[in-house]
């Protein structure tokens, strides 16, 4: 007995491939996000932490790196550019010392608003070839597939 292909569309062309569609999806709207942000010094992985911070009360750089899923020497470098671009504050927690806590300050919450503008502006223009019902069963459809 031989093997059965489970692919849809068994061709030689790399677009009937899932795993292609989604990287070069992703690339595509990363190019977007990017083009973007880049007028707020920013790109789209400051972009999410700035997300994170905006959204809670003062974090430390653990819990931000475990929510966006980066290990915590990423976040660390991330952070430091964001620091040095006066876009975020460190300092000790005062209930652990060896804890950094992380916010927004003025600034950081004036680019996260700008980005949030920028960043809708991009997302709106690769889904521009879909509908908005689309659009929705999209997110939903990419909802299930990362939460399972």
């Amino acid at each position: 007995m031989g093997s059965v292909s489970t692919d849809p569309n068994p061709t030689a062309d790399p677009r009937e491939v899932l795993a292609y569609l989604l990287k070069h999806a992703n690339l595509k709207l990363t190019a977007l996000m990017d083009a973007a942000l880049e007028p707020l010094g920013i790109d789209g992985k400051d972009f999410g932490a700035l997300r994170v911070l905006a959204h809670r009360e003062p974090s430390s750089q653990l819990q931000v790196a475990q929510t966006l899923g980066i290990d915590r020497t990423t976040m660390v470098a991330l952070l430091d550019v964001l620091e040095r671009k006066g876009i975020v504050t460190r300092r000790p927690d005062p209930a652990d010392r060896r804890r950094n806590v992380v916010e927004l300050t003025e600034q950081g919450m004036r680019t996260y608003e700008a980005a949030q503008v920028a960043y809708g502006k991009a997302e709106s223009a690769f889904l521009a070839a879909i509908s908005p019902a689309a659009t929705d069963q999209f997110r939903q459809t990419l909802r299930t597939l990362v939460e399972k």
